[in-house]
C-alpha cells in the first residue's frame, strides 16, 4: 500500500488530514460495537430482533463524506455507520429503534415502529409543513423489502433534474438549489437480483438523474452465494453494457473494494461530482465486504458459511483493514488506536444505557401505575386474591413492554366486571386514558393530520354559466390540466404515452407543446419506477401525478404503492410526506383487460392513500384540485367510458373543489338506498328510473371516494329513511362492496335501521368476457339492478310487488 503523504500539495481533496482520518476510526469503531452490542441485546430478551452494519463501516464513511447538504438518501438496512458519520443517527437513538421507543423525540425516523436499521430524517415540522430540505442532510425513509428503495431513489434524482430544468421552479431553495443534489441509494448484492433494480438503472441511465447507487457486495444473501444471484458472479460485469461511451450516456460504473480506505474515498468523491455536476448517473460497485455477525440476529452464518470463508471474513474485515493502514501510514500508534477503540466501546456502551432506562423507565412507570389501581380495586373485590396475584406477577415481570401492562389491566377489568366502585371507576379510567396514548403511539399518522389532510380543504362547488360549452369529458380534464400546469409551477405529470400525444385518452393533448418537456413528459413502460418517480418528486416538494396507463397495470407498481407511499407518513408518524397522485383509469369497457376493477385488492393494500373514484370527468377535475391542496397521497380511477361522455364544462377549474369523503345523493328515494360509484353510477341511475315506473323510488348514492369513506353519515341517513340497502360495483364478490357495507356496519351502525337484509351487487368473480355480451353477463347491468331491487322489495312486499 502506498505511503500517505499528508504534506503533498497536490493531494486529492477526499484525503483529509491526521485527525480527519482517526475520526472516521473512531466512527468505525463506534458503529462496530453498536453492533456487537445490539445483538446481545436481542439474545438477552431486550429488543425482538436485530440487523446490523457490521462489515461495511468503511464504505459508508466513505460515502458520507461525498454527501453534501441537500442531499437526499435512499437506503438498505445496514446504513447505520453512514447516519453516524453524517451526525444524523446517535448511539442512543440507534438503540432507542432497536427497543422500539414510541417516543419521536427518542427515535425520530420512526418513533419505533419500525424495526431497527431504518433510517430517515424528519422533513416535516411538527404542523405538518416543509423544513428547509437544502439546509439538512436527507434521508428518506427505508423500508423492507428488497430492492423496493431503488425506484424511489430514482424518483429523488429526477427532482433534481426537473429543479435544474424547470426555469419556473428556481425560487424553490427550500427544495433544491439549481438541482445540484444528489440522490445517494444503497442496496445489498443479492438485492441487485429483483427487477425493481434492473427497472431503476436502466430509468436512470435513459433519464441521465443525479444517482449515485452504491452495491454492499459481501457474496452472499443471508445463506445463498453470488453464484445463484447473479450472472457471471459479479453486477458490475452484468451491467458493463450500461457503461457510459464518449458517444453515448449511460451509467459510471466503479469497482473499488470495501476495505480500502483510499480507494472508497476517490470512488465516492468521483460519483459524487459526476452526478452534482453534470447529472450522469454512477454505480459503484463495492466488493469484497463482510458481514462479521451474519445475515440478522435470526440465525448463524457459521451454518452456511465455510470455515476458510469465516477466516478470510476476519482477515479482511474492513475495520481491521482500517487500523493496518493507519499504522503502515504512521498516522497514529497503535496505543492510540487502542485508546480511540476503548473510548468507543465505553461511549456506545453508555448511549445503550441510557437508552435502555429512557424505554423502559415510561413502561416501568405506567407498570408501577397499573399496579397501585389493580391493588386498590382488589381491596374491595370478592376476587381479591386472584387479583393480588395478577397484580404481583405484573410486578414481578422480567424487562416489561407494554403489552404486559395493558394486557393485566385488561383482564382485571374482566374480573371486576359485577363490582361497582370508586376503584375499579380508577382503574377503567387509566385504561380509557391509556388507551388514547397508545393510539397515538401506535395507530396515528396513518393520514395526514396537518392543516391541509384531504378532510380540511374547503369545498368550491362548481360553477356553471349559461353559455357554459358541453363537451367531451376528456377536454374536461384537458382544460382543467392546462389551468393548472399554467397556475402551479410545481405541478406536472409523467407517464407512458403521456407527453407527446397527452395520454391514450387525450386529456393532456397539446400541453406539452404549450408547456413544455418538463411539465407533461414521456416515460418508458416501468410502471413501477414511475411510480418511484412520483414518490421521490413528491418528497421534495413537488406536486407530480404519475400515470399508469390503465388499472390492470397497477400491479406492476403495487409493491411501491403497498409498501412505499401508503406507509411513508405512518411509519415516520408524521415525519415526511410524498403527496403524488397516481392517476390511472378502469371500470367499464369490454374484454379480460383495461376493463378490470380490482377495488377490493387496492383497499387491502394502499391504506393511507386517499382513493378516488369519480363518476365523470367534472368530478376527477374538483377531486384533483382538493388533492392538490393538500398533502395526502391519493389514487385517482377514472372511468374509461366516461371520455368522450358530454359534460358541461366548469367556469371556475381551477378553483372548484370535491369534497372527499361525502358522498352525493344523485337521484331521491324512499324504498331503497342503492350505494355505488364510478361508471356504476349510470347503471344504477339508469335502473332507478325504470323502477320508478313500476313504483319503487330508490336513492342512488355515489360514494366519490372509498378512502375517505363517507365521514359524514350520508349512508346511515339513507338507510333510516328507507331501511334497505345495497352496496353496489364492478369489483369481485366480496371486495369492495363487501368493504363499503362493513363501513356502513360498523361506522355508520345501520344494522338497527334495516327491515331487509343487507345485499352486495358485485360483478362476477372472473374478469369481463370480451365484447358486449361478455360485459352484459360479466358485470352488472340496468337489468341486474333491477332485479336485485324487485326481488328485496318482493320480499317486502309480495302483494304489491309478486314475484316475477
Amino acid at each position: 500500500m502506498a505511503e500517505l503523504d499528508i504534506s503533498r500539495k497536490n493531494r486529492p481533496k477526499y484525503l483529509g488530514d491526521h485527525q480527519s482520518v482517526l475520526e472516521d476510526f473512531r466512527v468505525a469503531m463506534i458503529s462496530r460495537h453498536a453492533s456487537l452490542m445490539g445483538r446481545k441485546e436481542v439474545f438477552m430478551g431486550k429488543a425482538k430482533f436485530g440487523i446490523f452494519g457490521d462489515g461495511k463501516e468503511l464504505a459508508q464513511i466513505a460515502m458520507a463524506r461525498a454527501f453534501q447538504i441537500g442531499d437526499f438518501r435512499s437506503g438498505y438496512y445496514r446504513d447505520q455507520t453512514f447516519m453516524m458519520a453524517l451526525g444524523e443517527l446517535s448511539v442512543q437513538q440507534y438503540f432507542a429503534q432497536l427497543y422500539a421507543h414510541t417516543d419521536v423525540e427518542a427515535e425520530p425516523a420512526s418513533a419505533g415502529r419500525l424495526m431497527n436499521g431504518h433510517f430517515a430524517t424528519r422533513s416535516l415540522n411538527e404542523d405538518g409543513s416543509w423544513k428547509e430540505l437544502t439546509k439538512m442532510y436527507n434521508s428518506a425513509a427505508d423500508i423492507s423489502p428488497t430492492a423496493a428503495q431503488m425506484p424511489k431513489l430514482l424518483g429523488l434524482a429526477y427532482a433534481s433534474k426537473v429543479y435544474r430544468e424547470n426555469k419556473g421552479l428556481k425560487h424553490l431553495t427550500q427544495f433544491s438549489i439549481h438541482g445540484n443534489e444528489v440522490a445517494w441509494g444503497t442496496i445489498g448484492n443479492a438485492s441487485t437480483s429483483e427487477g425493481m433494480f434492473f427497472e431503476s438503472i436502466n430509468a436512470a441511465g435513459v433519464m441521465q438523474v443525479p444517482m449515485v447507487i452504491a452495491i454492499w457486495d459481501d457474496g452472499f444473501g443471508i445463506s445463498v452465494p453470488q453464484e445463484f444471484h447473479t450472472t457471471k458472479g459479479s453486477i458490475s460485469e452484468v451491467l458493463a453494457g450500461f457503461q457510459r461511451t464518449e458517444e453515448k450516456p449511460g451509467v459510471e460504473i466503479i469497482n473499488v473494494k470495501g476495505w480500502d480506505y483510499e480507494g472508497l474515498l476517490e470512488a465516492f468523491f468521483e460519483a459524487g461530482e459526476l452526478a452534482r455536476k453534470d447529472h450522469i448517473p454512477v454505480m459503484i460497485h463495492v466488493e469484497e465486504m463482510t458481514q462479521p455477525q451474519g445475515h440478522s440476529t435470526s440465525g448463524s452464518h457459521e451454518r452456511y458459511k465455510s470455515a476458510e470463508r469465516l477466516q478470510w471474513e476476519k482477515d479482511w474485515d474492513c475495520n481491521k483493514k482500517f487500523r493496518e493502514y493507519i499504522l503502515e501510514n504512521g498516522i497514529a500508534t497503535a496505543d492510540t488506536l487502542d485508546k480511540i477503540e476503548s473510548e468507543a466501546k465505553a461511549l456506545a456502551r453508555k448511549e445503550k444505557e441510557a437508552a435502555w432506562t429512557a424505554f423502559s423507565s415510561e413502561i416501568k412507570k405506567e407498570l408501577a401505575e397499573a399496579v397501585q389501581l389493580i391493588k386498590s380495586a382488589a381491596n374491595g373485590s370478592t376476587r381479591k386474591v386472584v387479583l393480588d396475584q395478577m397484580a404481583e406477577e405484573l410486578k414481578k415481570t422480567i424487562n416489561p413492554i407494554r403489552k404486559d401492562v395493558i394486557s393485566t389491566v385488561r383482564k382485571a377489568l374482566l374480573i371486576l366486571r359485577y363490582d361497582q366502585n370508586a376503584e375499579k371507576d380508577a382503574l377503567k379510567f387509566w385504561y380509557e386514558e391509556r388507551q388514547k396514548d397508545i393510539h397515538d403511539r401506535y395507530n396515528s399518522h396513518l393520514y395526514s393530520e396537518s392543516q391541509w389532510s384531504v378532510l380540511n380543504i374547503k369545498e368550491v362547488p362548481a360553477e356553471f354559466k349559461e353559455n357554459s360549452p358541453t363537451v367531451d369529458g376528456r377536454e374536461v380534464l384537458q382544460a382543467y390540466f392546462d389551468a393548472k400546469l399554467e397556475n402551479e409551477p410545481k405541478f406536472f405529470a409523467f407517464g407512458e404515452d403521456v407527453g407527446k400525444i397527452g395520454d391514450v385518452n387525450q386529456a393532456f393533448a397539446g400541453l406539452q407543446a404549450k408547456h413544455g418537456e418538463w411539465r407533461v413528459a414521456d416515460t418508458g413502460i416501468r410502471e413501477c419506477t414511475i411510480v418511484g418517480q412520483g414518490i421521490g418528486a413528491a418528497l421534495r416538494g413537488l406536486r407530480p401525478i404519475a400515470e399508469i396507463q390503465y388499472l390492470d397495470y397497477l400491479l406492476y407498481g403495487l409493491q411501491m404503492l403497498s409498501d412505499d407511499l401508503a406507509s411513508l407518513h405512518y411509519r415516520t408518524k408524521g415525519g415526511q410526506k410524498a403527496p403524488v397522485i397516481i392517476r390511472t383509469r378502469g371500470h367499464r369497457l369490454e374484454g379480460v383487460w383495461h376493463s378490470g376493477s380490482p377495488m377490493g385488492m387496492i383497499l387491502s393494500s394502499l391504506r393511507g392513500m386517499v382513493v378516488c373514484v369519480p363518476r365523470d370527468m367534472t368530478q376527477a377535475a374538483g377531486m384533483y384540485n382538493t388533492l392538490l391542496n393538500s398533502d395526502d397521497p391519493a389514487i385517482m380511477i377514472e372511468c374509461l367510458n366516461g371520455y368522450r361522455l358530454k359534460e358541461k364544462l366548469p367556469a371556475n377549474l381551477n378553483e372548484f373543489t370535491v369534497p372527499l369523503g361525502k358522498p352525493d345523493i344523485l337521484r331521491e328515494g324512499s324504498d331503497i338506498t342503492v350505494v355505488t360509484y364510478g361508471s356504476m353510477c349510470r347503471i344504477v341511475l339508469e335502473a332507478a328510473a325504470e323502477l320508478s315506473e313500476i313504483g319503487i323510488e330508490v336513492e342512488v348514492i355515489d360514494v366519490q371516494t372509498l378512502v375517505p369513506f363517507d365521514v359524514h353519515g350520508v349512508i346511515g341517513e339513507s338507510v333510516k329513511k328507507t331501511s334497505r340497502v345495497i352496496f353496489a360495483d364492478e369489483d369481485v364478490p366480496g371486495g369492495a362492496t363487501a368493504y363499503m357495507l362493513q363501513q356502513a356496519m360498523d361506522e355508520q351502525r345501520i344494522f338497527s335501521y334495516l327491515d331487509s337484509e343487507p345485499q352486495t351487487l358485485p360483478a362476477k368473480a372472473h374478469r369481463p368476457a370480451y365484447s358486449s355480451d361478455g360485459d352484459y353477463f360479466s358485470k352488472p347491468s340496468t337489468d341486474d339492478v333491477v332485479e336485485k331491487v324487485y326481488a328485496i322489495m318482493h320480499e317486502s312486499n309480495p302483494k304489491k310487488f309478486p314475484a316475477i
